[in-house]
């Protein structure tokens, strides 16, 4: 019991029931938060880069607001820095933008060498069209002299010494070994965090560096589609976004 007064002075006792009735609570249950690490994540609620903490909650029974018993787990959440709000800890698998942007401006130039190295390495108007494609991507300061000389190097790797060759475009042609893995190494990743019309960008990218010089080659068709593959597409349209490519340019 509590005691309390009376209005006119007597001394009375409260039960906790009285006092719950009055607003004032005697027991209840309070998570408690435990801080393990922090970091950069992009904030869904805010819906930028923000730093979070990594925190764990415990609830627990409390008398007259001070924590007593353990009730349980709260669970592991990441607490954004700058609005509060907690999120499940899938909320860290999102890249950042800086990351997103990284991974974008990688994938763009893996793309651009796949379809050069499938038929148009010899083709200046290809070469030129791949190196806008990778300059919007974020290598802004990539040019024509370094783009010919990643494809010397993939001749090389792959015993192709254009010395050997007629030209740069005998040598490189048919390297193609590595593009299954690369590709979708550089661009899995990324399509589970694009929205449709991101991807179709990507491969309608790729397609107008196939036609820069006419017509879809075999290899170059080859390539576009593995393309479509790695970006998640179903084949269909994959199909329908090379014809609408191409429909653009007869």
């Amino acid at each position: 019991m509590v005691p309390g007064r009376a209005a006119g002075g007597r001394a009375v006792s409260l039960s906790s029931l009285e006092l719950c009735c009055r607003g004032l609570y005697v027991w209840g249950v309070r998570t408690t938060w435990h801080t393990e690490g922090d970091g950069e994540f992009f904030c869904p609620g805010c819906g930028g880069d923000r730093n979070y903490r990594r925190r764990t909650g415990t609830r627990r029974l409390t008398l007259l607001n001070i924590p007593l018993l353990r009730r349980g787990s709260a669970g592991t959440v990441a607490e954004c820095g700058v609005c509060g709000e907690r999120f499940g800890l899938e909320a860290l698998q999102a890249p950042t933008t800086g990351r997103f942007s990284a991974m974008l401006r990688d994938a763009v130039h893996t793309v651009a060498l796949a379809v050069l190295t499938a038929g148009g390495a010899g083709s200046r108007a290809a070469r030129e069209t791949a190196l806008e494609a990778v300059r919007d991507a974020g290598f802004s300061d990539c040019t024509e002299d370094q783009l010919i000389g990643l494809l010397a190097a993939l001749a090389a790797d792959e015993g192709r010494m254009p010395g050997a060759y007629d030209s740069l475009a005998d040598a490189v042609d048919g390297c193609g070994t590595w593009l299954s893995i690369e590709l979708h190494e550089a661009l899995a990743p990324l399509a589970e965090h694009m929205e449709p019309q991101g991807r179709e960008r990507v491969l309608l990218q790729a397609a107008r560096i196939a036609l820069a010089d006419g017509p879809y080659q075999a290899a170059e068709r080859e390539v576009l589609t593995a393309v479509g593959n790695s970006l998640a597409f179903p084949q269909e349209d994959t199909d329908r976004l090379l014809e609408a490519a191409a429909g653009t340019l007869s």
